[in-house]
Order: structure tokens, then C-alpha cells, then sequence
């Protein structure tokens, strides 16, 4: 998101810069040259982002045509008369020129300038999407079909391994009601990741249900001074996300938590939704000999490079990710734009 940002920065910068030197009048000082084209470069990005961000997504991609084409060239009119007012005005009050163009010839002039440039600039931001959407299918298409390749070999037939755990659920003595539970948990994770993870993106509510029943059962295999506090603050919403993508950040924390006699080891985890932001927060405890492996194997290890991997694809400059370390605790931090 921050790169994003910068990268906007310093096209605009650019093209502001290829403006004042390429169109430079020669009977104009270079202040006033920069001046003129800054004020052009105000009226373009503004039309630009318009476009981009309001009018693209609400009319072409709807395919209400018509209503595109004429929001569109009303935004520019309006444009070319703003800043026909601010140079008539700058001609006037700041520029000593003569002798000093009408109006009128501000208009059109304003007109056809930023008419060009915000077209010239929109299209080229379309066909850039445009080839990077078809990498990106591209890319996902082959991954689906490895996954998918991987996923055969290693394939066990989900209806014998259900009977085969409910085979075992049936031979544990029903005294034994814990060894029961943690079967039924079992069952319940395998089921949702066989079954319900097929899809690229899921509810945001399924799999947050699997989380909770995750965390559930990783507490029953840990010590009793393992301490999981979960505040998931989340309204009903219709977001998806992609499925087991927050797995790895809760399996290392399992896996690292410190394990000390005593004190309590602790894993705080905080899920949080604010519009289309979604934030996950994981943190645990660590003792000081394993912070070093810890951070090796969760931070840059093979469960976070495939992490990352599937952010970039499926969450392409709509994400975040950071991981801190401190002498006795490791932390996590993922945030994602939904939309």
C-alpha cells in the first residue's frame, strides 16, 4: 500500500518534470513555465483519479456505457473550465504577459490539454491492468493445476478416512470423553479444509468458525499454562477471503510458544475488521534461546514464503505483512483490503 503510494508520487513527479522541459516556451522564464504546468498538473490527477476511482468502477466495469461516456466528458469540461478561471486569474493578478489570451481561448486550450492527457494516461493505466490481470490468471492457473497435481498424489479418499475415524471414535471408551472430543475437533478441521477450501475465497464468518475450532484444539494438545486469548472483532459482513491463509501464522505460534514453568506462556491473537480493512494480529511468547529459531522458522521460512507467495496473487497491492521480534515474544501482523 505504502509502495503503491510512492510509486504514484514519483509518476506524476515524472511527468510533471517531462511537461516543464519538453513543452517549455522559450518566451516564458522556467518559473513560469513550472507554474503553467503545475496548475495543468493539479486539473489532470484530479481528473485521472476521478476516473480511475469513481467513474471507471461504477460505470464501465457495470457497463452503463453511455452514463461512462458522459460523466466522463463532463468531468473534463468542468476541469478545463476551473482551470481556465485559475489561468485567466493567474494572467491577470500574477503574470504581466501581452497580450493576455481571452477566455475563451483558455477554455478550449484547457479543454483539448486535459482532455489528452487524463485519456492518454487512463488508457494507458487500463491496458497496464489489463496485461497484468491476464499474468496474473496466468500464474494462478498454473498454480492451481501444481496444487491440484500435488493434491492427487498425496490424495486419500475422504470418505474411507472419514469411516476410518469414525471407526476409532466408535472403539475409545466413551468414559474417555476428552480423547472423543479431540477426535470430533479433528474431524471437523479435516472436513473444512477437504472440503470447504476448494473455492479461491470463502466467507469471511466460515473461516473464522475454523479458526476458533483450530485454536480450540491446539489448546487441548498444549500444557495447561498455555494461555490463548482471542478478541475477534468482527461485525456480519459479506467479505471473502482466502481460505488457510492465516494458518501459518497460528501454527507458529503454537509451535514457538515459550515454554516456561514458571509463568504463564502466553498467545494473543486479535482479529479485526474496520470497512474493507481486515487486521490479524498474532502474538506469543517466546523463551530467549528460541527466539533466534523461531524467528528463522516462522519468518522467513518455507510456510511464510508460500504466504507470501499466495498474497501476491491473490492480494495484489491490497495487503500488508510484518513480523517483529522482541527478547521474549514474537509477533505477527497481516492486514488485508477485502474488497
Amino acid at each position: 500500500m505504502k509502495n503503491n503510494i510512492r510509486y504514484h508520487v514519483l509518476f506524476w513527479l515524472g511527468v510533471y518534470l517531462l511537461w516543464v522541459f519538453v513543452f517549455r516556451n522559450y518566451s516564458f522564464s522556467i518559473t513560469k513555465t513550472a507554474t503553467v504546468e503545475f496548475c495543468y498538473l493539479v486539473f489532470i490527477t484530479a481528473g485521472y483519479y476521478a476516473i480511475v476511482r469513481f467513474i471507471i468502477p461504477r460505470f464501465l466495469v457495470e457497463k452503463k456505457f453511455a452514463w461512462f461516456i458522459i460523466i466522463n466528458i463532463g468531468l473534463i469540461a468542468v476541469l478545463a473550465l476551473l482551470r481556465a478561471v485559475v489561468a485567466l486569474e493567474m494572467n491577470i493578478h500574477i503574470f504581466n504577459s501581452s497580450p493576455k489570451p481571452t477566455f475563451n481561448t483558455l477554455y478550449v486550450k484547457s479543454l483539448l490539454n486535459i482532455f489528452i492527457w487524463v485519456e492518454l494516461i487512463v488508457l494507458g493505466k487500463l491496458i497496464i491492468d489489463r496485461v497484468q490481470s491476464q499474468r496474473k490468471l496466468e500464474i494462478l492457473e498454473k498454480e492451481r493445476v501444481r496444487q491440484e497435481l500435488d493434491f492427487l498424489k498425496a490424495q486419500i479418499n475422504p470418505h474411507a478416512l472419514f469411516n476410518s475415524l469414525n471407526t476409532i471414535y466408535a472403539h475409545i471408551d466413551k468414559n474417555n470423553q476428552t480423547a472423543r472430543n479431540i477426535l470430533l475437533k479433528f474431524s471437523g478441521l479435516l472436513r473444512y479444509q477437504l472440503y470447504d477450501c476448494a473455492e479461491e475465497k470463502i466467507s469471511l464468518e466460515k473461516e473464522l468458525d475454523y479458526l476458533r475450532n483450530y485454536i480450540s484444539f491446539q489448546q487441548i494438545r498444549k500444557e495447561e499454562n498455555l494461555v490463548v486469548d482471542v478478541d475477534i472483532d468482527t461485525k456480519p459482513s459479506c467479505y471473502n477471503i482466502a481460505p488457510l491463509l492465516l494458518m501459518v501464522l497460528i501454527e507458529n505460534a503454537f509451535k514457538f510458544v515459550s515454554n516456561f514453568t514458571d509463568r504463564d506462556n502466553k498467545i494473543d491473537i486479535k482479529i479485526t475488521t474496520k470497512g474493507n480493512l481486515f487486521v490479524f494480529y498474532i502474538r506469543n511468547t517466546t523463551e530467549h534461546k528460541q527466539a533466534l529459531s523461531s524467528h528463522k522458522n516462522s519468518g522467513s521460512g518455507i510456510g511464510i514464503i508460500n504466504l507470501k507467495r499466495r498474497l501476491a496473487l491473490l492480494y495484489a497491492g491490497k495487503h500488508e505483512i510484518a513480523f517483529n521480534q522482541g527478547a521474549d515474544y514474537y509477533e505477527s501482523i497481516l492486514k488485508l483490503d477485502l474488497v
